[in-house]
């Protein structure tokens, strides 16, 4: 009974263009646990056993939150499942907050990505194209490690199916172009069949985040680039905030065209809600003290 409504539940959502891996995880676990208690319908109780197991409270909190919106769709069809109360879990979730790499900082990146050996080998040319590539596009890395070569277009590179099942088309830089062209150049010399942009060096098979991230770490520390002290060390999805900041900071400070402006980013970003952009707003000091003199200057009458 558990596992038939889950089903339907995922299938629906899905239906509506959410992925729900991680969901989908959750629900299984769940209906694992509940089915060892015997039930055959959501009991609040269990809901909240199950939840308990979780080592952190916010994961708790994600937890009962995930089983109380598949709570709440069961109990439409069948008022037997009950709903389990909100509120148990403090959850207190905060985003990670980003490191915004200089300009200088780039360019050490990418020079050091061109020292990885092997000698006369296809991976620093491919390792420095991808970095520089999400730096000045703002890619999320798993959508640069799944392009294609057909994804290359005179308009741009076309970003299949991402978040919501959405696709977009991202313009690039004459400079960007130039760079993706001769990478890939190289790339036709050493490479069989696989279409993937970016490839590994051993085999010649589409290059994998976990491999990516670790040589992006490496880099790093040949780099000297070790971040902000007491916090986390930079990821590659950082190069992402950093192509957001960028732009944001070259806004108009026109309050007209500051909205177009951002809806133009978060299209481009591939963001499912604007609120996602508007993140960045008040997680940048440079951005909150421009927000601050521009309010000023607004209640000072001075507004341009």
């Amino acid at each position: 009974m558990l596992s038939e409504a889950i089903d339907t539940y995922l299938n629906v959502r899905r239906a509506l263009g959410f992925k729900l891996d991680n969901v989908q995880g959750y629900l299984a676990s769940y209906a694992h646990f509940a089915t060892s208690q015997g039930d055959v319908h959501v009991r609040a109780q269990t809901a909240i056993q199950w939840a308990e197991l979780a080592a952190s409270e916010a994961s708790r909190g994600r937890r009962l939150d995930v089983l109380i919106r598949f709570a709440c769709f069961a109990h439409a069809d069948d008022s037997q499942h009950e709903i389990p109360p909100t509120g148990v879990f403090c959850r207190r979730y905060r985003r990670r907050q980003p490191y915004i790499f200089t300009d200088d900082e780039v360019l050490r990146v990418m020079e050091q990505a061109r020292q990885l050996g092997p000698p006369g080998a296809l991976r620093p040319h491919t390792y420095s194209t991808l970095f520089g590539l999400l730096a000045a596009t703002g890619l999320r890395i798993s959508e640069a490690l799944a392009l294609r070569i057909s994804d290359i277009t005179p308009d741009g590179l076309l970003i299949r199916e991402t978040k919501f099942r959405k696709s977009r088309l991202v313009c690039l830089h004459d400079s960007v172009v130039a760079e993706l062209n001769r990478y890939l150049i190289l790339r036709s010399k050493v490479v069989g069949n696989d279409e993937h942009i970016f490839v590994s060096h051993r085999g010649g098979h589409r290059l994998h985040y976990t491999v990516a991230a670790e040589t992006f770490q490496l880099v790093l520390d040949a780099a000297g680039i070790n971040g902000i002290p007491g916090m986390s060390r930079p990821r590659l999805h950082d190069l992402r905030h950093r192509f957001a900041v960028k732009v944001l900071l070259a806004c108009p400070d026109s309050r007209s065209k500051v909205t177009r402006h951002m809806l133009a980013l978060s299209t481009y970003l591939g963001h499912a809600h604007v609120g996602d952009t508007y993140w960045y707003l008040d997680n940048t000091p440079q951005l909150m003290c421009d927000i601050a003199n521009a309010c000023e200057a607004l209640m000072e009458g001075n507004e341009s």
